[in-house]
């Protein structure tokens, strides 16, 4: 989910500065705004990123089912390698986790913006086919509906073909993580895509000065 930082678009101006702006440049500025943020927020790019992100977590949580694994074996040399497995999953896990949320943070503050702008002018005639993007709208859903399927395939199917002397408690919960790591994955896609369409959806109709405040933004000029 963490991209590269780049310069975002500047938020827009307040509803009592707006009156002494040209209208048609504030309309311009929010469909150029409005295209940018499009792209970054449903770019192919992120959602790359955010697969990324969901392989380094499976990558951790496989090095954590090994040292399960070698734990329950007994043996000292077993518990060793158990050992080192663990270190590496932790490693893994840990930076996966900070880029995950550092990823979060630049969602939120990439959706208040777009939130902001679609708000902030009234604006019927604009168009709202190209930003809502249908095209790599579809690309997020199918991917993220393959993958969160597969997650609950994988864990469920893990949970039913369970049997005891056959099958121990690390190997079922190993499989049900890997499954929910998927799933997961594939919500937040699914998530993003729809929240997408349905803001863009409104960047066209007649809407009132924004409410929300920007606090992340909040020093911005304009």
């Amino acid at each position: 989910m963490s991209m590269p930082p780049r310069d975002l678009p500047p938020p827009p101006p307040p509803a009592h500065l707006r009156e002494w702006l040209d209208e048609d440049a504030v309309r311009a500025d929010r469909a150029r705004f409005l295209a940018d943020l499009s792209r970054r927020s449903l770019g192919l790019e992120r959602l790359l990123l955010l697969w990324a992100v969901a392989a380094l977590f499976v990558i951790g949580w496989t090095f954590v089912g090994m040292a399960v694994a070698a734990f329950a074996s007994g043996d000292p040399l077993s518990c060793f390698f158990g050992f080192v497995f663990g270190l590496i999953g932790l490693g893994v896990l840990v930076p996966a986790g900070s880029w995950f949320v550092r990823g979060f943070r630049q969602e939120r503050q990439l959706s208040r913006l777009l939130w902001a702008w679609v708000e902030a002018v009234r604006d019927p005639a604009a168009r709202a086919g190209g930003l809502r993007a249908p095209g790599r709208s579809l690309v997020w859903l199918a991917g993220s509906l393959a993958l969160g399927g597969t997650g609950l395939w994988v864990a469920f199917g893990a949970a039913a073909a369970a049997r005891p002397g056959e099958h121990t408690y690390g190997e079922v919960g190993y499989f049900m993580g890997l499954g929910m790591i998927l799933w997961i994955t594939g919500l937040l896609g699914l998530a993003r895509a729809g929240v997408h369409h349905h803001r863009l959806a409104r960047s066209g109709r007649p809407v009132r000065a924004a409410r929300q405040a920007l606090p992340v933004l909040r020093d911005t000029a304009y």
